[in-house]
């Protein structure tokens, strides 16, 4: 979750089959954009989307000790979150 929230990916998440997938649904618009048909920028154009395009909701309990552990564990939920104090 936090490398999620952090960056947008985990990684070695995609097998090889997965990545030519992307490339090749990636491909009409990174020539539309007029980019470069290279690994870097089809990474590039497919974490840029899933930042704009993800939300995740996490609910937890702030009473506890667990957590303060989990935000010790995780900056992420802290630094790339917005929280909700209801």
């Amino acid at each position: 979750i936090n490398n999620i929230l952090n960056s947008g990916e985990v990684p070695n998440l995609w097998k090889s089959e997965d990545v030519q997938t992307m490339t090749e649904t990636l491909r009409p618009l990174l020539q539309a954009q007029g980019l470069p048909m290279t690994k870097n920028a089809v990474n590039t154009l497919f974490i840029t989307r899933v930042r704009s395009n993800l939300h995740c909701v996490l609910a937890m309990s702030p009473v506890s000790d667990e957590f303060r552990q989990r935000l010790r564990m995780f900056p992420s939920l802290v630094n790339c979150c917005t929280i909700d104090w209801f």
